[in-house]
């Protein structure tokens, strides 16, 4: 009866909590819609590059000039990420989370005037930097979201509250593809008001920050002040009974007392944070490399392909699919366990690539030859007219749903586990120490491998057509046997005690210790594995309610 009454405990929420959560989350739906925001008016942003060209010039913009200025503009958000992502530990240990958050802001205000102000200015070189600056900005709140969240939820909660990085992302891209319709903000008169807009959520959590808690752990880890600490936690648990909380952070900050401070070399250099930082980084380009992006930046083409006149609608039942199944995983994550959720997702996105793959090849016309490219027109040859369009209206319906439905069953079982577990996987692996900097790195690793897929994805399509999807195929089959050998389930452990996890596996050597990740949440059946098994996760402090 006193587990069942702790483990309630644990599990309240409070107002103040959900309320800073709630107002984190806000730089998350910044980085969702400032990712989606940018597809839909590429052809009034491009006239108007090349007006501002000729009215500065006096001669036109070539093609080539254009097309380069676009793919930079769209490519140094991602280069804006890659930056600020491997700052963000630096950052947090010396102005703190909250106040982290805080300061960021005035990132996303510059970089929305400049994109907003640009063609007022006719200065095409605005939405560039502005581009770069909001860029910047959301490679800082990847790494401040989930470790905000993750260091104010209870140890059951830490999951669930987790995914909502995640689903704040989604939202923000939903949002991105429905005010960018044609018959919304996507003019050549609004197109400056849609990317502007990102100020408006930035102003909002300006607002709303000051009236949240600074991270309990931050203040009595970092700062020793264990009295606001305790304060912190009475406000965010409702409840004053908080020695649990208190003694966890204590035996942590007890720990590092005795440790230099950890920095990135030493995450690699360390034995004891080197295999979780390689988890931390697989998992990362296991969201990137896993082809999601591939269908979010190019779903349009991949609907007109499939024979929708109208692909922007598809477009949008996407990103509600993508919303929907975030918030599953949200009820999910908590009950099935990291690990289990990711594999789901990666060996869903598997099948569904071949899927897209096959149904892609099949578009065709009755000479055998691609019904569609990437632009949408229509490939005619020397057939007859008239049985072409007979076969293509038998034969494209059937085939251009199985391919939307593939798609929507790819974004369906990434937002089950590879969308919303990278993004805090690394603030449960490592203790407070090592936390900023992991972060940093797996932050830094996520953007790096988004700015590589929009760079060379163009290329593997030109190159390998269809086909393209038989790359990530292969990657997503690489991603899953990792994680099922590799991972281990963080569900319901604290901090403190996947750190020990770990260090225990790096002071037994290497061959025990790459036993023991393979059997990290797996069955076992020889006594040896057990035994491994149990030490492996044995956790100390039974009123945790933790069950590793």
């Amino acid at each position: 009866m006193e587990n069942m009454e702790d483990g309630n405990k644990r599990k309240h929420v409070t107002g103040h909590l959900l309320f800073c959560v709630f107002t984190a989350v806000i730089g998350s739906l910044q980085f969702g819609y400032n990712t989606g925001v940018i597809n839909a008016p590429y052809e009034q942003i491009q006239a108007f590059f090349r007006h501002a060209y000729l009215e500065r010039y006096g001669k036109p913009m070539d093609d080539t000039t254009v097309t380069n200025l676009w793919s930079f503009a769209v490519a140094i958000f991602s280069a804006g990420g890659m930056i600020s992502a491997l700052s963000v530990g630096i950052l947090v240990n010396k102005f703190g989370r909250r106040n982290c958050m805080l300061l960021s802001n005035i990132l996303a205000l510059i970089g929305g005037a400049l994109m907003g102000l640009s063609k007022i200015s006719r200065s095409y070189e605005m939405v560039i930097l502005g581009r770069l600056v909001i860029g910047i900005f959301c490679g800082l709140y990847t790494g401040l979201t989930p470790m905000y969240v993750g260091e104010l939820s209870p140890t059951a909660l830490r999951g669930a509250f987790g995914t909502l990085h995640q689903l704040g992302i989604v939202i923000g891209i939903l949002i991105a593809q429905i005010l960018g319709l044609d018959s919304l903000l996507a003019t050549q008169k609004l197109w400056p008001l849609l990317l502007g807009l990102t100020v408006l959520p930035a102003v909002l959590q300006s607002i709303m920050l000051p009236f949240c808690s600074e991270s309990p752990r931050y203040l009595l880890i970092n700062l020793q002040q264990e009295d606001k600490a305790r304060k912190v936690l009475v406000r965010l648990r409702g409840n004053a009974d908080v020695e649990d909380d208190v003694r966890e952070m204590k035996e942590e900050a007890n720990k590092l007392a005795t440790e230099n401070k950890v920095s990135i070399p030493e995450l690699f250099s360390n034995p004891i944070y080197r295999q979780p930082i390689i988890i931390a980084i697989v998992m990362n380009l296991s969201q990137q490399f896993s082809g999601i992006n591939a269908v979010f930046y190019y779903s349009t083409e991949i609907f007109k392909k499939a024979g929708f006149s109208k692909p922007v609608y598809p477009t949008i039942g996407t990103g509600i699919i993508n919303t929907i199944f975030t918030v599953v995983s949200l009820f999910l994550v908590e009950r099935a366990g990291r690990r289990t959720l990711q594999m789901i997702g990666l060996g869903g996105m598997a099948v569904f690539a071949l899927i897209i793959t096959i149904s892609l090849q099949l578009l065709v016309d009755p000479c055998g030859q691609q019904a569609k490219n990437l632009t949408g027109s229509l490939v005619l040859n020397d057939c007859n007219r008239t049985m072409e369009a007979t076969a293509v209206e038998s034969k494209i319906p059937v085939v251009s749903y199985v391919a939307i439905v593939a798609v929507l069953g790819f974004v369906a079982t990434f937002e089950i586990g590879p969308g919303p577990i990278p993004w805090f996987i690394a603030t449960e692996l490592f203790a407070q120490g090592a936390r900023p900097a992991a972060v940093a790195v797996g932050g830094g690793s996520n953007w790096t491998a988004n700015f590589l897929v929009g760079l060379c994805f163009p290329l593997l399509l030109s190159v390998c057509g269809p086909y393209v999807f038989i790359i990530f195929f292969i990657l997503l089959v690489f991603f899953f046997l990792f994680t099922y050998f590799w991972v281990p389930e963080t569900k319901g452990r604290t901090f403190e005690d996947i750190a020990s996890g770990f260090a225990r596996k790096a002071a037994s050597g290497p061959t025990q210790s790459s036993r023991t990740e393979g059997m990290a949440g797996m069955s076992v059946s020889s006594p040896t594995e057990k035994v491994a098994m149990v030490e492996f996760s044995e956790h100390k402090d039974s009123k945790t309610g933790a069950n590793p």
